[in-house]
């Protein structure tokens, strides 16, 4: 790898690590230097660039864009003015050098264009706090001289480009510039030198915010309006989350992310939060991500919840006929089609922010946004007046063809996409592979189970806390199954696709079964399935999206065998229960359906517990050849596997089985006796 490379894989990673410099996936770096061309053996002039869509802080040689320099800068013979500057995008494909790496980005002539080593553009709150600021050009002057000057807004092309090789190139001694409405750019001949240049506006209007900016910008604290203690406030926004998703999916299904940050908490409950709020944000990254503006209640934290519900739902109705207007008034006939009107971030005084997207990562991220956007706002506020570039020019870019044809490249979601389910005994055997089958589909996944440690290592294996989380529930314990699905709430804004799966076995005969063995297994596996749906069905209620509930039963809820009364006797309440809530949850769009497995020996935690040993005792046969001596007894002779389980529990809801509710599923490999009948 070449050493300008090197150094810019280092730089990158450095800045994009800390959040006082960029946020995720925004800003971008470059580097100049030569390579040897291997078609002539000679020198070649290259840029290296962070390409689009990209993230500093992981950034690897793979998202970098190779360009021949000569080429690139050729390209300003054939501009055709700014009016057609997005067709300048494709043609930086024509520059390229080699095969591989990223798709440039639409920055790629900043960095081109100006003539420097190395050039930083970055998103940092300080900066943009100037740059977003009424008086910005004047603050730029104060703060850094002719060190660092202003460039007006513009919106991100070619143009841009020009612009600000332009202002480089008049004034030899300046390190950089304040892009008015958007962020910095800075640049060095050597990387450290570019690096350092950065750090130092950022921290120059940092410092400058800190001595200059007035106590209180955002105005004192209104009445009523501090926030909720801890424990209050995340009950109440486990109540919210759920009527807030359904709502915010109203266009297109989305999953949530709940902030509840001091700064968070401070900006909602400030004087002027609301006409800041309604002013929107002005970074190009923050309003692509967080919308034109968001959706603010306008009732203090202690309003009684029905209250605020139905406040919440006219507000929302407002909010998308405001945000059709607001698309109706800027559009053109060559405009995309309008996305959806729903918010993408949700402001609750006293309670905290809730932000939706495609996926978790997109929902967080978008919650991150607005976070950068308020410090943006304070700074602005506390030096001067905080002035975001006008609605007309957020739409541009919201709208804006090339961000289109970004969206449109997305690969097909995958059939559980957006959906979040809760799989109780999902720490080993058929619950691991389960959530492990849900997870692979595209679902978000939380992972219950008595042991806490074995769904946090199932979550694990799974990914990140953008894809799996682990919860402590007891099913058993009505309060424990309440909390673990407020917990679910809280990590990604509901449920839509639940699992009662969590169950124990003893093998004993009657007069063997004590009143402990037959309560403890009606406790996880009757009562238990019973306590997940109901507290499950306040959340689907709530939401009004659908969804689905899924029994893991058993081929005992219909075969009658030997020394096994109790787990039977469970196996059918619980088969039962899908025909009974499969009636009373139909009519909002909930389908409750089971599955029978049977023979599950391998990777099996009853079995594993004991179960195993016993039911060979009753067989006769060797532990060890359980699966096969149950593979033997089936009509296909084959043994049943825990994901055999997890295949039939994504086929009844991955889509293709829409209009089936009340439905057992045997996976059994054939048992005639169990038959259903």
């Amino acid at each position: 790898m070449q050493p300008e490379v090197q150094a810019l894989i280092a730089r990158s990673n450095r800045l994009g690590a800390d959040p006082t410099t960029t946020n995720y996936a925004g800003g971008n770096t470059s580097a100049k230097g030569a390579d040897t061309d291997p078609v002539t053996g000679g020198s070649v002039d290259l840029l290296w660039v962070k390409g689009s869509g990209g993230d500093l802080g992981t950034l690897t040689r793979s998202g970098l864009a190779a360009l021949r320099l000569d080429r690139l800068r050729a390209l300003v013979d054939v501009y055709p003015g700014i009016e057609r500057e997005d067709e300048m995008v494709a043609a930086f494909d024509y520059c390229l050098h080699g095969r591989g790496g990223a798709a440039p980005s639409i920055d790629t002539a900043m960095h081109g264009l100006v003539d420097v080593a190395h050039v930083d553009h970055l998103h940092p709150d300080a900066g943009i706090a100037i740059a977003a600021a009424a008086d910005g050009p004047e603050l730029t002057k104060e703060i850094f001289g002719e060190r660092v000057l202003w460039v007006p807004w513009r919106r991100p092309g070619f143009q841009l480009g020009l612009d600000i090789a332009a202002v480089a190139r008049a004034n030899p001694q300046a390190v950089g510039v304040i892009l008015g409405g958007h962020g910095i750019t800075a640049w060095g001949a050597t990387s450290d030198e570019c690096e350092r240049n950065s750090l130092e506006i950022i921290r120059s209007s940092q410092a400058f915010l800190d001595e200059r900016g007035r106590a209180e910008p955002l105005g004192p604290v209104i009445d009523g309006y501090e926030p909720l203690p801890t424990d209050e406030r995340r009950r109440r926004a486990a109540e919210l989350f759920p009527v807030l998703r359904g709502l915010a999916s109203t266009d297109r299904p989305q999953v949530g992310h709940f902030t509840d940050s001091d700064v968070v908490l401070d900006f909602v409950a400030r004087e002027k939060h609301p006409a800041l709020a309604a002013l929107g944000t002005s970074c190009p990254d923050h309003f692509l991500r967080t919308k034109v503006r968001p959706m603010v209640l306008d009732l203090p934290p202690t309003a009684p919840i029905e209250v605020v519900i139905a406040r919440l739902k006219e507000l929302h109705a407002s909010y998308r006929d405001d945000y059709r207007a607001y698309y109706e008034r800027h559009a053109g006939p060559d405009s995309p089609p309008m996305r959806g009107a729903d918010p993408a971030v949700v402001l609750v005084p006293g309670v905290g922010m809730f932000s939706f997207g495609a996926n978790k990562q997109t929902a967080r991220v978008a919650g991150e946004f607005y976070v950068n956007a308020i410090n943006v706002m304070r700074g602005a506020e506390s030096v001067s007046r905080y002035a975001p570039i006008d609605e007309a020019e957020k739409f541009r870019i919201e709208y804006w063809a090339l961000e289109e044809a970004k969206l449109q490249r997305m690969p097909k979601p995958k059939a559980l996409a957006t959906r979040i389910a809760f799989v109780t005994g999902g720490g080993s055997g058929i619950g691991r592979a389960i959530a492990h089958r849900l997870a692979a589909e595209g679902a978000c996944v939380v992972v219950a189970d008595r042991d806490a440690e074995a769904a946090a290592a199932v979550a694990a294996e799974i990914g990140t806390t953008d894809v799996a989380v682990a919860v402590a529930a007891d099913v058993s314990d009505g309060d424990a199954v309440a909390r673990a699905l407020r917990d679910a709430v809280l990590a990604f804004g509901g449920v839509d696709l639940v699992v009662n799966n969590a169950g124990l076995s003893l093998s004993r005969s009657l007069l063997d079964t004590t009143e402990a063995d037959w309560d403890i297994q009606h406790d996880v596996m009757a009562k238990g399935s019973f306590l997940v749906s109901r507290e499950a069905a306040r959340v689907l209620l709530a939401q009004g999206m659908g969804g689905d509930i899924v029994y893991i039963s058993s081929k005992n809820s219909l075969f009658a065998g030997p020394n096994n009364v109790a787990y039977g006797a469970a196996k059918a309440d619980q088969a039962h229960q899908v025909r009974l809530l499969a009636a009373e949850l139909g009519g909002h769009g909930i389908r409750v359906n089971g599955v029978n497995p049977d023979g599950v020996v391998r990777g099996s935690g009853i079995f594993a517990g004991g179960w195993g040993a016993k039911r060979a005792a009753v067989y006769g046969v060797p532990e060890e050849k359980l699966g096969e001596f149950y593979a033997q007894r089936t009509l296909l002779k084959r043994e049943v596997l825990p994901e055999h389980v997890a295949n039939a529990v994504f086929v009844l809801t991955g889509g293709e089985l829409s209009h089936t509710t009340g439905l057992h599923i045997p996976v059994d490999a054939g048992v005639a006796a169990a038959f259903l009948r």
